[in-house]
């Protein structure tokens, strides 16, 4: 298997992290109500925490980040093109992985400025293919 393709493999455990952070965070599932709603057809969830909303946002944004990704991924690796694009997808990947715990904590701007870094990356993945 190809750097890029493990790091799409990483993409993938790492989305399916944020998505069950959100829904934990989310929905308290720590606690027997919490439990409940996550275990429901989350027809009436509880009102949010702060946490558990960015955690639900955070979740979201890597879905979206991951739907961008793993195209690129996949068009570079069977046009020949990985070793150009590898690059690209590190700086997207990595970003990503510290995006996550630093949405969750709150940080505003470092936050958007880190999201940009993975937009950066996305678009050198893309460069370097056309």
């Amino acid at each position: 298997m190809t750097t890029l393709l493990q790091l799409a493999l990483y993409m993938t455990v790492l989305t399916f992290v944020a998505i069950l952070l959100g829904a934990i965070l989310r929905n308290r599932e720590w606690t027997a109500e919490g439990l409940k709603a996550g275990l429901s057809n989350r027809d009436q969830l509880p009102t949010a925490t702060a946490l558990g909303g960015r955690a639900e946002r955070a979740a979201n944004n890597t879905k979206e980040g991951f739907l961008l990704f793993v195209p690129l991924v996949l068009v570079a690796h069977v046009s020949g093109h990985g070793a150009e694009a590898l690059l690209g997808a590190q700086v997207f990947f990595w970003s990503r992985v510290v995006y996550l715990p630093v949405y969750l904590v709150g940080i505003t701007y470092l936050r958007s400025a880190i999201w940009g870094v993975s937009v950066a990356g996305l678009a050198m993945m893309l460069f370097a293919m056309l």
